[in-house]
């Protein structure tokens, strides 16, 4: 990394200072945050925290895509967003918020749905995507797309009291499962409620999505161990946390050894973000 790289202002220094002061991270570490570029899929329950969080650490450049509305009973767990700003595009009002934080960020708003079109377009654009939607077509759309596209996705769930998170990265190859490896086929409509309809706990959101920015900050600083091939469940009730080991499945449809999905085309336009992303 040259000289230029590491050039920080002395606002950027006293900024990021408790990053620079730990050891795996330093001045280097925080320049790969600086020149990372995420993208943010929901500005929901899970993408509010995940979203604050890598503009506070100084992600460089953050994406965040959301085609919604802001309703009253989204600031339940959306902490992102402010009262004055119900009816307002979320993906806007994210942004705002995120400036608000860090000024020194470039938040690109993609005021739209995710769509096959739009992963298209997007995903290449970015190194690393994040998963915070709630309904099935979406999130299934986003992993083929990721895999297919070559990026890791960091893909986080919750309903009621309960949180899964995970990343994706079986376009590296084997031993890496892909998100088909664990789920191969949607569930069939109605049979999973979503948090409009089954509630959930604010803060569930809260820790699930700040734990989704952790991981993101560690696949761009390159430390520690990442859920990457590990699915952590949480269930909040019982505080008890624990991870499963996910294989690759030499079957799969998308990462198997005669997979059938090679590109998105199967994949029509995504229904609404439901409940706002959690």
């Amino acid at each position: 990394m040259s000289a230029m790289d590491l050039d920080f202002t002395e606002a950027e220094l006293h900024r990021y200072s408790r990053h620079i002061l730990l050891q795996d991270v330093g001045a280097v570490g925080q320049a790969r945050l600086r020149a990372a570029r995420v993208l943010v899929v929901g500005a929901g329950g899970l993408g509010a925290p995940l979203a604050l969080y890598l503009a506070a650490a100084g992600v460089g450049t953050i994406g965040i895509l959301d085609h919604d509305v802001l309703e009253l009973s989204n600031l339940q767990r959306q902490v992102i967003h402010s009262t004055a700003r119900i009816g307002r595009n979320k993906a806007e009002s994210a942004a705002e918020t995120m400036a608000a934080l860090n000024p020194a960020i470039a938040v690109e708003v993609h005021a739209r749905r995710m769509d096959a079109e739009a992963a298209q377009a997007l995903i290449p654009r970015y190194d690393i995507i994040c998963d915070g939607t709630d309904n099935f077509p979406t999130r299934f759309l986003l992993g083929d797309a990721c895999h297919l596209l070559g990026r890791p996705l960091v893909s986080a769930a919750v309903l009621r009291f309960e949180g899964q998170l995970s990343i994706y990265q079986g376009h590296l190859g084997a031993p890496h499962p892909c998100h088909r490896c664990l789920n191969p086929e949607m569930p069939p409509e109605g049979l999973v409620p979503s948090c409009s309809e089954a509630g959930v706990l604010g803060a569930v959101t809260g820790v699930m999505g700040t734990l989704q920015a952790t991981e993101v900050l560690k696949l761009i600083l390159g430390i520690g161990e990442t859920l990457a091939g590990r699915l952590l469940l949480w269930d909040a009730l019982d505080m008890r946390f624990r991870t499963v080991k996910l294989r690759r499945d030499p079957a799969c449809a998308l990462c198997g050894e005669h997979a059938a999905i090679r590109d998105l085309s199967a994949h029509g336009a995504a229904p609404a973000l439901a409940c706002a992303v959690a």
